[in-house]
């Protein structure tokens, strides 16, 4: 007898179908702000890089303020139309390319390279909206598409290591092993063990938790894991102002860095490849970004074909026109989404509560700079390590399947990028059987793509 799901108690539940999907409001509310606390730290990067090469009066403020617009925007347009649990934001990696690769080295105007990143914007809806992204991604076979999983769960982890501080560079050995002593580091591992002994006993809220409880054990204990410090050094919390109205912050409208690209530059012959790199790099994280999210949070299918993808992927590109009009680099999916999917969001609602937070951190950003990176750091291990369940479905005994994804899972962390992951995976399937004898076992689009990712690699040298 086949059981019918219950009926929605509310029209919010009918509108993102929070029942169905079998989540609550309050789980899809306390996966937002999961997503929101695993993520916020954008709020004060992307002005730290892009200030780098946008001089504006109040740049840092200024940009701030554009970031949690643009990340507000991304977020309700993934929540309310594209109805997935995926937040947006401007882009880590894209911001360094945008700042000191175009602005500095290359000598192009800030406002050219917006107008470049409001290019590749429209260029990615318009793939969406004709089916092309969509294409894309059913041409890539299964055992990819669970490495791309896997390989997001090796990068979150790698990352959630570097910001606590257990794995720092090293000129000999490119990493090493960070100082124990370090009280990031120790911290880190405290927030590690006491939000996987949470989640072992399933207690609901379990990352939540962590990172609340990481974070107040850091301030109570005044320990130096907030930057801010002399020379760059790392300092105890110093309070919000010496009261409590001192988390309230006053908002900036951005008017010096909204509505500043330039199109008409852009669209010049000698910046097209700038146009191209910007769309390359994108399409293919937040591809693979969303691809593997997808699969995390259960909304493949048996092909791998995920519900809805010219809006999810149309919302992407949206997001980016809109991060490109308000003044920052290019706006995408978070991979910061999985901590949000680990606590159990799986609607729209869970994006529509990271992006009400990004706003009202337009007027409490003091509050969340008490989150540390080393009380967020934990949630990224973890939600890193529960994404590389899936690798276990890779038919490892098979070389022409299990290099490509091996390829795919260790260079996403190795070259901190998600999109060169995905492309050497693709590169390297595709040649394999191509020279074994089984090309017709693979999607004439996917050959296209590996020979545009190919041409990319060896023509576009001075990315």
């Amino acid at each position: 007898m086949t059981q019918t799901a219950p009926p929605p108690t509310s029209g919010l539940d009918r509108y993102f179908g929070i029942t169905q999907s079998g989540s609550t409001v309050s789980r899809e509310l306390r996966a937002g702000l999961t997503t929101f606390l695993t993520m916020s730290y954008i709020l004060f990067v992307n002005p730290q890089v892009l200030g780098n090469a946008i001089h504006v009066p109040n740049a840092f403020v200024q940009l701030l303020m554009t970031t949690a617009i643009a990340a507000a925007f991304g977020s309700f347009m993934m929540g309310l139309v594209a109805k997935y649990p995926f937040a947006q934001a401007p882009g880590m990696g894209l911001n360094a390319f945008f700042a000191f690769t175009v602005v500095l080295t290359m000598k192009v105007p800030w406002e050219t390279a917006l107008g470049a990143v409001f290019i590749s914007g429209v260029l990615f809806v318009l793939l969406s909206v004709i089916g092309v992204r969509q294409a894309i991604v059913q041409s890539i076979p299964s055992a990819l598409k669970f490495a791309i999983t896997g390989g997001i769960g090796a990068f979150l982890a790698f990352l959630g290591l570097k910001n606590s501080g257990l794995v720092v560079s090293n000129p000999a050995t490119f990493v090493g092993l960070g100082s124990l002593l370090s009280p990031p580091v120790w911290l880190a591992l405290v927030g590690l063990v006491v939000t996987t002994g949470l989640m072992a006993r399933r207690v609901t809220g379990a990352i939540l938790w962590g990172i609340l409880v990481t974070t107040l054990l850091g301030i109570l204990l005044h320990l130096p894991v907030y930057p801010g410090g002399a020379s760059g050094a790392l300092q105890a919390f110093s309070g919000f102002s010496g009261n409590l109205l001192g988390i309230f912050g006053t908002p900036v409208w951005p008017g010096d860095l909204v509505g500043k690209m330039d199109l008409a530059g852009a669209l010049g012959l000698g910046l097209l490849h700038v146009v191209f790199t910007f769309f390359f790099v994108d399409f293919f994280d937040a591809t693979g970004t969303l691809t593997g999210l997808s699969q995390k949070a259960g909304f493949l299918d048996a092909q791998g074909n995920m519900p809805r993808p010219r809006r999810l992927f149309a919302m992407d590109g949206l997001a980016a026109m809109f991060g490109a009009f308000m003044g920052t680099s290019t706006t995408t999916a978070y991979v910061e989404s999985a901590s949000g999917i680990g606590e159990g969001g799986r609607t729209g609602l869970t994006a529509v509560t990271v992006g009400v937070l990004f706003l009202l951190s337009m007027f409490l950003w003091p509050l969340a700079s008490a989150i540390p990176a080393a009380a967020t750091a934990p949630a990224l291990i973890l939600v890193g390590a529960l994404m590389m369940e899936g690798v276990k479905e890779v038919d490892w005994s098979d070389i022409g399947e299990s290099l490509p994804a091996f390829l795919t899972i260790l260079l996403m962390p190795l070259t901190f990028s998600i999109a060169n992951g995905v492309s050497f995976g693709i590169i390297s399937y595709c040649a394999i059987k191509l020279l074994s004898g089984q090309a017709r076992k693979v999607s004439p689009i996917l050959y296209v793509i590996a020979a545009l990712l190919l041409a990319r690699y060896l023509f576009l040298v001075n990315e």
